[in-house]
């Protein structure tokens, strides 16, 4: 959230860095809270697509559920690019600030975008087993960095803080949009970025105990946290804040600039920034664990070209390594991005949000349009709420991705141009041309089971889930009234 601080302050200024987090995280909760109620039904690491599937009508199950798939594993790819040409930007950034005669260049950052992508891959695919401590570390690491920070500024800034009517009701427009409407819209994605992709822990809920119960605690909680937290920190933040100009324009980037204002040491600045530096990392590896994992379910039902490839699961380290290495190779290749445009970062947070929001607008727009008849409730239910929520987050939804495919700044140039528009027309493409090429007649999307009750039980290291169904198509099972599947997963 704070990294990409610099995108919402030219649009809109404090007004759209503090209330955008207000309205993105409504927006965000009604969505999380649409799909939940889905994710209790149906607990499945296909997510999206395989509710697309089951909530259609019928004779559109299948074609809806394939573009749904394209759509969800190409945006966690978008997603795993974020981490890297964040941290790219945070480096370069603390290089500047001690360095007055650094000139950032593209490649500098593309360079660090590399390192962290290769990084999480050679986590994910070596040290299987080390993830869920660095899942608790990451948790440790970004709490000790909120209290550090949110202290350290607010003790060496006293007692020149900015004002609360410039905290709540200043404004910024620095776009070049004749409307200033327009451009604090533009600022949301920050807000929307830094709360988006709640839907991961529903990816990896075949190897989580009682997925109908936690996954959606887990989807909503992970909203509520981060927007009360990511509130309270853009707070203090912006309080601390002296020169918005400076920051705006600085070379170092904006969150750097406002340590260096609040603490008025280079030093000191520098090693507050080493805490999103490293929570970069952790979220590089945790969003390609999660990406890798959306690879490997819908090559699994043969959404993907050479799909026994990509569905396999390597024996000695217990990884799906071609999903792994498929991924990584597309967040390379996208973030080439890097050297043709300025504007990459934007376009990148762009693409991530928008496919996304794409993936669950499916569901939940099929949901409010007779799927909640098709519809067999799981433990978590909304009742009379859930029309409410479908609708605030279907229009949340269709409202922010409209507006984050507009370019951020005015006039358009080369340069500037939001590239997310090309991004996700290239999706959409690949995904139309590969379904009348091959997936029309060999894409296999499951069906919708009139019951499904998944429990766990471990045994000499491996992980039983039973799934009683009556008719449930994953993997290639054939229809059965119960089938047992064996996921390895470490105890």
């Amino acid at each position: 959230m704070s990294a990409s601080m610099s995108v919402a302050l030219p649009s809109g200024g404090p007004t759209a860095v503090i209330w955008g987090i207000v309205v993105s995280g409504i927006g965000s909760l009604a969505m999380a809270a649409s799909l939940a109620e889905i994710c209790s039904a149906y607990p499945v690491a296909s997510g999206q697509y395989f509710w697309t599937s089951v909530l259609a009508p019928p004779g559109w199950g299948r074609s809806l559920s394939y573009i749904c798939g394209w759509i969800t594993v190409s945006a966690w790819v978008a997603l795993v690019a974020t981490a890297g040409s964040l941290a790219g930007q945070l480096i370069t950034g603390i290089i500047a600030i001690l360095h007055a005669s650094y000139v950032v260049q593209r490649w500098h950052i593309f360079l660090v975008y590399l390192i962290y992508t290769m990084g999480a891959f050679l986590l994910n695919c070596f040290a299987v087993r080390l993830l869920p401590l660095v899942d608790r570390t990451a948790l440790l690491w970004s709490l000790l960095g909120f209290g550090v920070i949110s202290i350290t500024l607010l003790a060496t800034a006293s007692p020149n803080y900015e004002s609360a009517d410039f905290v709540f009701r200043g404004f910024q427009n620095q776009t070049g949009w004749s409307s200033n409407g327009v451009a604090w819209i533009l600022g949301l994605l920050q807000s929307t970025f830094g709360l988006t992709g709640f839907d991961a822990v529903a990816h990896i809920c075949e190897e989580i105990p009682h997925p109908a119960k936690n996954v959606p605690i887990a989807m909503i909680a992970a909203v509520i946290i981060g927007t009360v937290t990511s509130f309270v920190f853009l707070v203090i933040c912006m309080f601390c804040l002296n020169d918005i100009d400076a920051v705006i324009t600085s070379p170092f980037g904006a969150l750097l600039s406002i340590f260096y204002q609040a603490t008025n040491n280079k030093a000191g600045a520098v090693c507050l920034l080493i805490f999103p530096v490293i929570s970069m990392a952790f979220a590089a590896q945790g969003i390609l664990t999660t990406s890798s994992r959306m690879t490997y379910a819908f090559a699994r039902d043969h959404g993907l070209p050479f799909p026994k490839t990509f569905s396999s699961v390597n024996p000695t380290l217990q990884v799906p390594v071609p999903a792994l290495i498929l991924s990584t190779t597309f967040v390379v290749i996208f973030g080439c991005i890097y050297l043709g445009s300025s504007s990459a970062l934007n376009a990148i947070l762009s693409s991530s949000v928008i496919l996304l929001n794409c993936s669950y607008i499916m569901p939940i727009a099929i949901l409010i349009f007779g799927g909640r008849r098709r519809l067999q409730y799981g433990p978590f239910q909304m009742g009379v709420w859930g029309p409410i929520a479908n609708w605030v987050g279907l229009i949340f939804g269709v409202f922010t991705t409209v507006f984050f495919l507009f370019p951020p700044d005015q006039p358009v140039t080369g340069n500037n141009m939001n590239y997310a528009c090309v991004v996700v027309a290239v999706v959409i493409i690949l995904a139309t041309a590969t379904w009348f090429g091959h997936a029309r007649t060999e894409y296999r999307t499951p069906e919708a089971p009139e019951m499904m009750t998944v429990d766990f039980e471990h045994a000499n290291g491996e992980l039983k889930q039973t799934v009683a169904e009556k008719s449930l198509k994953i993997d290639g099972v054939k229809e059965s009234n119960q089938e047992t599947f064996v996921v390895e997963s470490e105890t």
